[in-house]
């Protein structure tokens, strides 16, 4: 099994800790194939340097620079693909098509970690009366960004579920949402676009992928054909984390294939 880990984060993004060419030492020494960096840029937040994310406009071109020096340094070794994670691109497009000029990527992410105006979905209360409204708004805007043309893979479906399953003591009934995760799914799969297999939550209280497998297995059946995975990892003793476990659930849910992008093509690798 190749083991490609297309979600990471190096120390050019504000909550991560490594440089780009300690995750790629990492990455070979845990036997990886590939490694995709793809280094947060909330959209909404290019043009100002905010105290907590720092100014992205330099961040995302060095971490670029730094994926191409250690493309070449490793290149014997791993396949190192640079990539970003697009956070919210919907927000602002001129923005995010800014984002996108910051360098050659092999590889966009797109997320939404915040409805407009409001924190990320870290930082939100939730509760029995809020919590459907607030899911619902989510999903929309994820619809919204899956009919979005300028990215390759749609990342971790489910983010908010991450933080609910840790504050919340009620369950969630997500069934209610299949109808428009259905649309996302369809959208994806008309756009030739990837749906992320985020192994973060098997490392967290909630116990699954992002998305789960019945939502995976839901997209295939659907005729969704390509998949990235990816550990979402912010250091390197995560790198690589539940990779294995997320392919086999990939082929659980009748997946042959995963793939990975290099210069922003689809290439697919078997499971």
């Amino acid at each position: 099994m190749l083991l490609c880990d297309s979600h990471t984060h190096s120390s050019c993004s504000f909550d991560a800790e490594n440089t780009v060419e300690q995750m790629c030492i990492t990455a070979i020494e845990k036997g990886l194939y590939s490694l995709a960096i793809t280094d947060h840029c909330e959209v909404w937040a290019i043009d100002d340097v905010d105290p907590e994310f720092g100014d992205f406009k330099e961040k995302i071109p060095s971490s670029f620079e730094q994926c191409e020096i250690n493309k070449e340094k490793y290149k014997s070794k791993i396949k190192l693909l640079s990539g970003i994670e697009l956070g919210e691109p919907l927000h602002d497009l001129m923005l995010s098509k800014k984002a996108l000029s910051f360098g050659e990527f092999d590889f966009v992410l797109a997320s939404v970690h915040n409805l407009q105006g409001e924190d990320d979905f870290f930082f939100l209360e939730y509760t029995q009366q809020n919590v459907y409204e607030i899911l619902e708004k989510y999903f929309k805007e994820v619809l919204a960004t899956a009919n979005y043309q300028d990215f390759d893979s749609l990342a971790h479906l489910t983010y908010p579920l991450r933080y609910i399953s840790e504050r919340a003591d009620f369950k969630i009934e997500l069934s209610r949402f299949y109808p428009i995760i259905d649309e996302i799914f369809r959208a994806l799969i008309k756009n030739n676009k990837a749906l992320e297999i985020n192994s973060s939550g098997l490392r967290k209280k909630i116990g699954c992928t992002l998305p789960d497998s019945d939502l995976i297995k839901r997209y295939k059946d659907l005729g969704g054909k390509y998949i990235t995975i990816g550990s979402d990892a912010h250091n390197t003793t995560d790198l690589g984390a539940n990779l294995e476990d997320a392919c086999i659930i990939a082929k659980q849910c009748g997946f042959t294939h995963q793939t990975i992008f290099e210069k922003r093509t689809p290439f697919l690798i078997e499971l």
